[in-house]
């Protein structure tokens, strides 16, 4: 990427690149590349920026689900649920160490900011 001159990155969500995030996170800023993931794991280990669903509520909706289906519910009968509860966090370390002037109006839609 460094040597194909990419202005940013996007880490596709996913074991494999999950299990790398603390390498993904340092060879992004090593080569100040803004990347943006899809959980919150990344930023908290020094990626830029995540945004997802909310890993806690789509598990409270498992439960939701489960206890329909021990009640007596068909599981053919269920409805399909999409995640309706994302979350933005930005990691305003890495986003100083890169140069970033991340605008206001961003900064007070995230929903967790770490310093």
């Amino acid at each position: 990427m460094a040597r194909e001159q990419v202005d940013a990155l996007f880490v596709a969500p996913g074991t494999f690149f999950k299990t790398r995030r603390v390498q993904l996170a340092i060879l992004a800023a090593r080569h100040a590349l803004p990347a943006i993931y899809s959980v919150r794991a990344y930023p908290e280990v020094g990626g830029l920026i995540s945004y997802g669903t909310d890993v806690l509520d789509a598990f409270r909706q498992v439960g939701v689900y489960t206890a329909r289906i021990l009640k007596g519910a068909r599981p053919a009968d269920l409805p399909v649920v999409h995640s309706t509860k994302f979350e933005l966090v930005i990691n305003l370390n890495t986003a100083r160490a890169l140069g970033l002037d991340v605008p206001a109006t961003v900064l007070a839609r995230a929903d967790e900011l770490i310093e």
